[in-house]
C-alpha cells in the first residue's frame, strides 16, 4: 500500500489578486507548512540582474541556474521564511519591483521551473502545506486536496500592489502599476510551459470586492468541508 501523502491546499492566481496573503493567514490559522512559490523565481530573478543575465539568452538562464544557491530559513512552519542568495540573506530585497519583474520573465524559461519544480514539491510535509502560486493546482501538486483560483479586476489589483509599495516606503506610480501588472497579466496566461490558469477543480473566487476577513473565512470554511480540519 502506498503511504498516504500529506494534504495541500493550492491557490493560484494572478499578481495582488490576494492570494499571497490569504495563504499565509490560513497556513498560520491550520498551523501547517507555508510556501509562497513566487519567492523561488524572485531569488533567480535577483540573481539574473546581479549578474545581468538576459532570460532570453538560454546558455546565461543555463549557467545561473546550474550555479546559484537558494536557501530558507523558517522561524515557524507557517512563518514567511527568510531568503538566502549564495548564503547572503536577500528577504527584502527580492520583494522590489524590479525582482519582480525579472522573475516574472525568467519563469518563462523551462529550465528554470523544471529546476524549481522538486523543491517545491519537497516542501510538503505533516501536517499539511499551503501553497500559493500561479501554476500549484495544475502542475507542482496537481493531486492536492483543496485547490483555489482567485480573480480579482485588473484595476483593483493595480490599487492593491500601489498601496502596498507605498506602505513599504518605495516609489509607485498608479498608472505605471496598472500597466506593469496588465503587461504581467498577458505573459503569464501565454506563456508555454505552467500559464497561469485555473485547474479544472479548482475553486474560482473574486477577491476584488472581498475584504481579507471575508476571503479568509471562505476559504478556511471550505478546507473545513472537504478535510475536516
Amino acid at each position: 500500500m502506498m503511504p498516504t501523502l500529506p494534504p495541500v491546499v493550492t491557490i493560484d492566481g494572478p499578481s495582488a489578486s490576494g492570494k499571497g496573503t490569504i495563504a499565509h493567514l490560513l497556513a498560520k490559522k491550520l498551523h501547517w507548512h507555508f510556501l509562497d512559490s513566487g519567492i523561488l523565481y524572485r531569488a533567480v530573478g535577483l540573481a539574473a540582474l546581479q549578474e545581468s543575465v538576459h532570460p532570453e539568452k538560454l546558455s546565461e538562464i543555463t549557467a545561473l541556474i546550474h550555479h546559484i544557491k537558494i536557501d530558507m530559513e523558517f522561524a515557524d512552519i507557517s512563518d514567511d521564511p527568510k531568503i538566502f542568495l549564495n548564503n547572503h540573506e536577500v528577504t527584502e530585497e527580492i520583494r522590489g519591483e524590479a525582482c519582480g519583474k525579472m522573475a516574472s520573465q525568467v519563469s518563462t524559461v523551462p529550465l528554470v521551473r523544471a529546476a524549481l519544480l522538486d523543491r517545491q514539491r519537497n516542501m510538503r510535509e505533516l501536517p499539511g502545506l499551503v501553497t500559493d502560486g500561479r501554476d500549484m493546482g495544475t502542475v507542482v501538486f496537481p493531486d492536492a486536496s483543496v485547490k483555489f483560483f482567485f480573480q480579482a479586476s485588473v484595476e483593483v489589483r493595480a490599487q492593491r500592489r500601489y498601496n502596498q509599495l507605498i506602505s513599504r516606503s518605495q516609489n509607485a506610480n498608479l498608472r505605471d502599476v496598472l500597466h506593469e501588472l496588465r503587461v504581467r497579466d498577458e505573459r503569464d496566461a501565454n506563456r508555454m510551459i505552467s500559464p497561469t490558469k485555473p485547474a479544472a477543480d479548482a475553486i474560482i473566487l473574486d477577491t476584488s470586492n472581498m475584504t481579507i476577513e471575508e476571503v479568509l473565512k471562505e476559504v478556511y470554511q471550505q478546507v473545513q468541508a472537504k478535510l475536516g480540519v
